[in-house]
């Protein structure tokens, strides 16, 4: 035998699944560029969990024997054991979560384990595990986002009456109680959840089965496999099946959206922490100090989550351009999906699980907000909205509280202030019941309707979300 034999068989000895092919090792620089083991490793136990799914098909048709089955579950049973606890080895030289969890299994119980990799590829094996994965993250941010409406709407219920001014153009715009601001957020995470559980469905279909790209010619029973592991259909095209990715960029723009309400809510935390505004507090625990001035008290976890909304969406757009310009079937490429994947999953579940914390600790300071209404005219509207209902029309009506509105501010006073003879001059329909009108509490409470900023409505909607 030659010696460019020798190599030859030494190399496909001690090297990958694939190296028979080959005439000489992958470089070290190219196994660390191409290797994905140490991020993907975190699938381990979602793969298992499929390569005991597809055991059992195989054993089910006669694919492989009920021995081997039996010898396949022993030995997942016991490398599951050793990544519990740690003591499992991942190496780099076998590029991936599956084929080291195959070469485990092969040492433990031989030939078996050669045998379960049957029908599948690993094409079709890692979409698998992705759906698995994502499946269960999508369920635990799922349930974080309903936590976080009903603290949102306990916190809404007990201050149904607390006013603060509303805002258009960060100006005062009108009067609207602190629980209708709070059911605000409670609606764009119920979206939120909505969103993520449409993208559940098209998560929740079984890749495994579609092989490389073209199926297999072994008699599986996919409509088997996807009962085992809980999946609502099997992908209809197996070149689909392992190449597209649109279900984890359709997760990833709903992480997005989340992140980005998370981003408007933690701003308007900023701002009312701000000692220029003074609306709440933030518990101890979400806030920092500065290193050289004693009395700050920085918010740090919404500035934080605000922050970390641009690495969301840049996993978005990252996804979107992994999946442009790639033919079927499956592609190289598509290692590069797992990475900000796994990040935009983690980031919206650790500050969901935060923030569902931080809202039932906020400190709410309502003689603030009520004398930040008091300022900018906030009940301009419902002196209008008075006038028409005497008659006028509201574009007339518009321009009279405008008038009056100028008068005030030259004398350093609000509407309210004005006596009723003031306002008369103004408008002679102005009657005594005004003052009623004028008020906060009289503003919010004329808004009665659905949807409205009534602390009576604010009390059915708030107990709405807590009693679903």
């Amino acid at each position: 035998m030659s010696n460019s034999s020798n190599n030859q068989n030494q190399f496909a000895n001690k090297s990958q699944a694939w190296s028979a092919r080959f005439t000489e090792p992958v470089s070290d620089l190219v196994k660390r560029y191409t290797a994905s083991v140490d991020f993907d490793k975190r699938l381990a136990l979602f793969d298992i969990q499929g390569s005991l799914a597809h055991a059992k098909m195989l054993a089910t048709v006669g694919v492989i024997s009920s021995e081997d089955q039996d010898a396949i579950e022993r030995g997942m049973q016991q490398i599951i054991g050793e990544i519990e606890a740690d003591q499992f080895e991942w190496l780099l030289d076998l590029e991936d979560v599956h084929l080291n969890i195959e070469k485990r299994l092969v040492e433990i119980i031989g030939d078996a384990g050669k045998r379960l990799h049957t029908g599948r590829s690993r094409n079709d094996q890692v979409a698998t595990d992705i759906r698995l994965w994502l499946r269960s993250e999508i369920d635990q941010s799922a349930e974080l986002l309903v936590e976080l409406q009903k603290n949102l709407a306990a916190l809404a219920l007990e201050h149904a009456d607390t006013i603060l001014p509303g805002f258009t153009h960060l100006q005062v715009a009108q009067p609207v109680t602190f629980g209708h601001h709070l059911l605000a957020y409670a609606e764009m995470f119920n979206r939120d959840h909505e969103r993520l559980l449409d993208c559940r469905k098209r998560v929740n279909r079984l890749p495994l089965g579609a092989a490389a790209l073209a199926g297999t010619s072994y008699p599986i029973d996919r409509e088997l496999t996807a009962q085992l592991l809980g999946f609502d259909e099997v992908c209809r095209n197996s070149l689909d099946a392992v190449s597209d990715r649109d279900f984890a960029i359709e997760f990833c723009a709903a992480a997005a959206l989340i992140m980005t309400h998370i981003s408007r809510l933690s701003e308007e935390l900023i701002i009312w922490m701000s000692p220029r505004v003074g609306f709440i507090e933030l518990a101890d625990r979400f806030c920092t100090g500065s290193s050289i001035m004693p009395q700050k008290k920085n918010p740090d976890v919404p500035e934080l989550a605000r922050g970390k909304t641009g690495r969301v969406n840049g996993h978005l757009i990252a996804l979107l351009t992994l999946m442009k310009g790639q033919p079927l079937a499956y592609n190289k490429d598509n290692q590069e999906d797992k990475e900000g994947l796994f990040d935009a999953a983690d980031t919206i579940r650790d500050t969901l699980t935060i923030f569902v914390d931080m809202v039932s600790g906020i400190r709410v300071k309502a003689d603030a907000m009520r004398a930040a209404a008091l300022q900018g005219f906030a009940t301009a509207t419902d002196l209008a909205d008075y006038l028409v209902k005497k008659g006028l029309p509201f574009r007339d009506a518009h321009e009279t509280v405008a008038l009056a509105v100028r008068e005030c501010e030259q004398k350093g006073c609000d509407l309210a202030d004005l006596s009723l003879a003031e306002l008369q001059a103004f408008h002679p329909s102005i009657e005594e019941d005004i003052f009623g009108v004028l008020t906060l509490e009289g503003s919010v409470a004329a808004r009665n309707h659905l949807g409205g900023t009534a602390p009576e409505r604010v009390r059915i909607e708030a107990q709405r979300i807590l009693d679903n």
